[in-house]
């Protein structure tokens, strides 16, 4: 059941997209709501998977690729809508498929989960700990939900749009600038400690070391 509901969140996608590029903007108006939803279901899913005991290794996996799927055609979407720039979603790409292979390779090899794999104390806070997931998740949702809730409006009440544009897209590249500031914040240490979990900063260290030796 669980997989089920992540799968559906992850075909919910496909009417939201349309809806962005095709919609008329009196349909438009739904794709916030519909977003909301979106993101509610994945926790229900989780909830599902652990009232249900169905918790298992590919649900989790599963589970992470949708939700990277979901936010990183979201970004992409918006970005090709003109509503953020360009270079908003080429960080979260690169950022997210470069963590999610770095997981991936650590994993494999020392059997660690994604966020067990995080050592030290403010690794943890910010990658691992629940409220900054909690609070990662929140300022991207709002981001996500405001952006698509203001895209109709030039067109269904464009003397509104004119007056209230000024506090709306200030707001709206505000949220987007938090969950970019926060997207480097949390990567900065998983890509760390996932490859000193893979021994590229243990052998690095060692290059250096060896290096200072050679000059002295």
């Amino acid at each position: 059941m669980a997989n089920c509901i992540t799968l559906f969140r992850f075909v919910l996608l496909f009417p939201l997209i349309w809806l962005a590029y095709r919609g008329a903007p009196g349909w438009q108006l739904f794709n916030a709501p519909l977003l909301i939803f979106i993101i509610a279901l994945d926790g229900l899913d989780g909830y599902v998977a652990r009232k249900r005991g169905e918790s298992s290794n590919f649900g989790s996996v599963f589970d992470i690729a949708i939700d990277r799927v979901v936010e990183l055609v979201l970004w992409v979407v918006l970005a090709h809508l003109g509503l953020v720039p360009i270079w908003v979603a080429i960080v979260f790409l690169v950022r997210g498929t470069t963590v999610d292979a770095l997981r991936f390779a650590a994993a494999s090899e020392g059997h660690q989960t994604a966020f067990g794999m995080m050592r030290s104390p403010l690794g943890r806070f910010l990658v691992a700990g629940r409220f900054m997931r909690g609070f990662y998740g929140t300022v991207k949702a709002i981001a996500f939900a405001w952006l698509f809730f203001f895209q109709p409006w030039p067109a269904l009440w464009p003397d509104l749009w004119a007056q209230i544009s000024g506090i709306v897209q200030p707001v709206g590249y505000g949220l987007v600038l938090v969950s970019v500031a926060l997207c480097i914040i949390r990567g900065v240490p998983a890509i760390w400690e996932s490859l000193t979990a893979f021994g590229f900063v243990l052998d690095f260290r060692q290059w250096r070391e060896t290096t200072r030796s050679a000059f002295k």
